[in-house]
């Protein structure tokens, strides 16, 4: 990984009157480029092959200029172009996972974000570790032969539900596993998924206060997943098995969700914890991160995977949500990216938020 010195060398060299904000044309960077625009940075959008021809339907939210590479393995050379514009990468899930993991910790460009983090949130067991060690619930572990019941069976990395399946022996799992990819297996919680949007600011002291920076929590959604959302219209689960049509979990869209007010303190505990832990653990969890939960019956909340950036479920709330709203109107995710990137620069801490 790209080591903070060089990074900070790289930074000492910027004009903090002329910085960029950069991302790869995908996943949130609508709101990321709209964000920047509202805060007066200016955009600059990485694409392959050709820009996008949808951003010109989004005037707002069309970056200022495009690079493009052939591949998004191509990004490195492109790292000194970037830098010489004074570009801050705001990495996302399709940015990290297009482009490979290594490769984007070795990336020669600042990064908004710690990226010690990649190391414990792209492999489940370390991100158990992480989770559990904070004081977290999680749905419990489950050995390959000892199914016993539903569980769901996960690949490592950011893959968008993709490949992800419900067994309930042993005998599915083997019909179903790819055995080229790294998995886990977690009990099966039955309820309803909410998915946490936070953003964690090592530098600013007015709000719910840490050991050290603030959090706060900007929204929350809940995932449309093809097909499962929609398949048991055709039938009872067994119908459908016995039709050979299993469901999927590939991520399609996003629904706009609030939380029960009295669970609000439980929530934000569950944050806390985690950036507690994290700072212990690798310094620190900077900006936005999403914990993937399910709320039980018994209103407990049980946290079955971490995000630690921005996630798509933000995109819902380009102009502000029901909680965003009560910090600063219209407030998006993307914009509280910049407006963060803003506030380091102009205290002479940009070295602290980025890496």
């Amino acid at each position: 990984m790209i080591s903070k010195q060089q990074i900070s060398e790289i930074i000492s060299k910027y004009d903090l009157d002329d910085l960029a904000i950069a991302t790869v044309c995908s996943h949130s960077s609508l709101q990321i480029f709209d964000g920047a625009r509202k805060e007066g940075l200016k955009t600059i959008g990485i694409c392959v092959g050709q820009p996008p021809r949808f951003y010109d339907a989004f005037p707002k939210a069309k970056p200022d200029e495009y690079i493009v590479v052939e591949s998004y393995s191509d990004i490195p050379k492109i790292a000194q172009e970037l830098v010489e514009k004074n570009a801050i990468i705001i990495p996302h899930g399709s940015f990290v996972e297009y482009m490979g993991a290594k490769n984007f910790a070795e990336l020669p460009v600042p990064s908004f974000g710690n990226r010690a983090v990649l190391e414990w949130e792209s492999d489940r067991d370390k991100e158990r570790e992480w989770l559990e060690g904070a004081g977290i619930h999680m749905p419990k572990v489950v050995d390959p032969e000892k199914i016993d019941g539903p569980v769901m069976v996960k690949y490592h990395g950011a893959k968008g539900g993709r490949g992800f399946f419900v067994a309930k022996n042993y005998e599915e799992f083997k019909q179903n596993i790819d055995p080229n990819e790294k998995f886990t297996i977690q009990e099966f919680i039955v309820g309803t998924r909410y998915y946490l949007h936070f953003f964690y600011s090592p530098i600013r002291e007015e709000g719910y206060k840490l050991s050290n920076g603030i959090l706060e929590m900007l929204s929350m959604d809940r995932r449309v997943e093809a097909n499962a959302d929609e398949i048991f219209r055709l039938g009872s689960p067994r119908e459908l098995e016995d039709a050979g049509i299993l469901p999927t979990y590939v991520v399609t869209g996003n629904v706009p969700l609030v939380a029960r007010e009295s669970l609000l303190p439980h929530i934000f505990s569950l944050g806390e914890k985690v950036v507690e832990e994290s700072l212990d653990l690798f310094g620190g969890m900077i900006g936005p991160f999403c914990l993937e939960t399910v709320f039980t019956d018994k209103l407990e909340i049980k946290v079955f995977e971490i995000s630690a950036r921005i996630v798509a479920g933000t995109n819902i709330y380009t102009s502000g949500s029901p909680y965003s709203d009560l910090i600063e109107p219209d407030l998006s995710t993307g914009k509280r990216i910049s407006q963060e990137i803003k506030l380091a620069a102009k205290l002479g801490k940009l070295e602290m938020i980025v890496s």
